[in-house]
């Protein structure tokens, strides 16, 4: 969210100012926030409200495999379609309160009723889980970044929430500059954990091993690039035979 965004509009944050005097959002790009990578698996997670920007959520949640909850009473057609296929649940009505939290990782709410968006970060908070509502930081435990995929990598991109546009362009330019080569890589290296967990006996040694690989020459990515994955798995194969355990 932009920090002049809701200035001189009706304020949408806990604080209840009527008219949005930025209160909430001063210092917001001085929070240090703690960067981590969620394993949402079997994970109960609950997306409130059936718009567009509900929709966004609830297909970044089945990205990562969460078991998804929607509630609302109207869904637009491609969440409804979600349901009738299996993907996510769907209660159609609206938001209970802290029941509807029973056994939930996490909840995003998506709603464009300030009421029910401030109901439901404190509803989170209370039970001290992960809670977002979209576009109010203040509302917010968690802030969720651009996201760049290919294959197993995944690169997130931060503003703290100053701008999403400025994320945006951030990931356009780093998909360009990574992606299938170093996700092959980090495949092809993944091949070889097993191998080095079981033959190489500290931590030191399997670090040395891949970053003699990975920062190694020839370069693995450029290699790639090239679309010569037999030279890359010399290159791991040779690296096997010379490592010598300390």
């Amino acid at each position: 969210m932009p920090a002049n965004a809701y200035a001189g509009k009706e304020c949408v944050c806990q604080l209840r100012r009527g008219i949005c005097d930025q209160s909430c959002v001063q210092g917001m790009l001085d929070t240090p926030f703690y960067i981590a990578c969620l394993r949402l698996s079997g994970r109960r997670c609950v997306v409130v409200g059936g718009g567009d920007i509900g929709l966004e959520k609830v297909e970044g949640l089945l990205v990562c495999d969460g078991d998804v909850t929607l509630i609302a009473p109207d869904a637009i057609g491609p969440l409804q379609d979600l349901a009738a296929e299996g993907s996510i649940k769907w209660e159609q009505r609206e938001y209970a309160g802290l029941s509807d939290l029973e056994g939930t990782f996490m909840v995003i709410a998506a709603t464009n009723d300030t009421d029910v968006n401030i109901r439901i970060y404190e509803d989170a908070e209370r039970r001290a889980m992960l809670v977002n509502v979209v576009d109010v930081p203040p509302l917010c435990n968690f802030i969720l970044p651009a996201i760049f995929r290919s294959g197993p990598l995944a690169i997130a991109i931060s503003t703290a929430g100053a701008s999403p546009a400025l994320a945006k362009r951030i990931k356009a330019e780093i998909a360009e500059e990574y992606g299938e080569p170093y996700a092959r890589l980090a495949e092809l290296l993944n091949e070889v954990r097993g191998w080095a967990k079981g033959t190489l006996p500290t931590y030191q040694d399997r670090k040395a091993f891949f970053e003699s690989i990975v920062n190694g020459e020839p370069d693995p990515v450029e290699l790639l690039r090239r679309g010569d994955e037999q030279a890359v798995r010399d290159l791991i194969a040779a690296a096997q035979r010379s490592t010598v355990p300390a």
